[in-house]
């Protein structure tokens, strides 16, 4: 449940009826103190996952470019989702291979370099 709908119900039992006209405003002015503790709580989890998400994407995005031969285009997606999770192996990975594949040796070398590293550091 919601930290919201936890706030409002935890009011109205405390009222214990349902609220018209002027009710109505104590309960919004009530709900909303919770809520202040609720937002700073479920901000920074939900950041991670949105970031994680987009760092999802533009993984699969490059890995669709890299299916059809665009490996400039997969070595830029890849580059971004690096850039959005710095610690995502599969996104080093990713620019590795699209890297190899552009002639660009040494910058895959340490882009698959950077990928084993964090491919070890989260197996710990």
């Amino acid at each position: 449940m919601g930290c919201e709908r936890r706030a409002r119900l935890s009011v109205s039992r405390f009222l214990g009826r349902s609220l018209t006209g002027f009710g109505r405003v104590v309960l919004v002015a009530l709900t909303l103190a919770p809520l202040s503790a609720c937002a700073r709580t479920e901000r920074p989890q939900r950041a991670a996952e949105d970031k994680a998400a987009r760092a999802q994407a533009l993984i699969e995005a490059g890995n669709e470019a890299y299916r059809v031969g665009d490996y400039r285009m997969a070595a830029r997606r890849y580059a971004a989702a690096a850039v959005v999770r710095k610690d995502d192996p599969a996104a080093y990975f990713g620019m590795g291979m699209a890297l190899s594949k552009l002639g660009r040796d040494e910058e895959a070398r340490t882009a698959y370099a950077r990928a084993r590293e964090l491919a070890l550091k989260q197996r710990r």
